[in-house]
């Protein structure tokens, strides 16, 4: 189990009463479990150090979302399962697996749980396990990390600024959506695509992560008064009523940018990257497995 201290709640807790707890839940189900704590920069090669052990059966990590995507695409790439351990603010891949968010209840899950497989999405052949973005979403990251901020409830605050920030003069951009049912090209203000359609709700959360298809969410462009409609839209859940939303799904998604400028940049699980001109977004069916957590009473 790899734990990032410096991500979300772990921050805050007792690792090493943590560490105690979780070795005893998971010896009580016949496993043994080995828990190593980094800090935020160490995780990937934590991570990877565990996936070429031959002595390692399966990974947990704990952290943020940054961190459970990381987790993901090293468990994808070498075939190892991986336990999720929501330590984050929003906790978007836990919450679509199931299971407890309370960091407790979640070990005893995943102690006793059992391995399944899952969906993952891929852009430019680089995994994920939540979403894609452009536009609006890497602006709000974008002037989010510019904020100074400490602990989970500051994050969601300096996100929630951000929101507000972005409203000014959103952005708009050209973009041409291929799909097995045809080419589409639009201006836009916002565009996402999620590892598997998203459910019912004011989070983006996938409402089943097997469905062997990719959400495409895609808002025309807007005034400053339009987005702030759709923002509210969202937190309350009646998104997909917007007029300005049109939703896809689809196997695989060719994304083209053919005004983009230089030092724009996407978002991928919250981590902010260079647009591409061109960006093929494939699902990968069942190409990851997991510790599916128990249902524990």
């Amino acid at each position: 189990m790899i734990l990032n201290r410096d991500g979300g709640t772990l921050k805050t807790t007792d690792l090493d009463a943590f560490t105690a707890l979780a070795t005893t839940n998971f010896e009580a189900e016949g496993h043994k479990l080995e828990c190593v704590q980094v800090r935020g920069n160490e995780v990937e090669a934590a991570l990877q150090a565990a996936a070429e052990d031959d002595g390692v059966d399966g990974i947990i990590a704990g952290g943020g979302d940054g961190t459970i995507s990381v987790a993901a695409a090293v468990a994808y790439h070498c075939g190892k399962p991986l336990g999720v351990l929501p330590a984050g603010t929003m906790n978007m891949f836990a919450r679509a697996i199931g299971g407890p968010m309370d960091l407790t209840a979640a070990i005893s899950a995943l102690a006793a749980g059992r391995i399944a497989h899952v969906d993952v999405a891929t852009a430019n052949g680089r995994p994920f396990v939540f979403q894609f973005g452009v536009g609006v979403h890497a602006r709000l990251v974008r002037i989010r990390n510019s904020m100074t901020y400490h602990g989970r409830i500051g994050k969601m605050l300096a996100s929630l600024r951000a929101v507000f920030s972005s409203m000014v003069n959103p952005p708009r951009f050209a973009v041409e959506i291929e799909t097995a049912q045809g080419l589409v090209s639009q201006h836009s203000s916002g565009l996402a695509v999620s590892n598997n359609p998203v459910g019912a709700g004011g989070l983006p959360v996938a409402a089943r992560l097997d469905s062997g298809k990719l959400g495409v969410y895609v808002a025309g462009a807007l005034t400053s008064n339009a987005l702030l409609g759709l923002v509210k839209d969202i937190v309350t859940g009646q998104w997909r009523d917007n007029p300005s939303v049109t939703e896809i799904e689809a196997r695989k998604v060719v994304l083209t940018f053919p005004k983009r400028k230089r030092g724009v940049f996407a978002v991928i699980d919250g981590e902010l990257i260079p647009l591409e001109e061109k960006v093929v977004l494939e699902l990968k069916p069942l190409s990851l497995a997991i510790v599916q957590p128990a249902t524990v009473v």
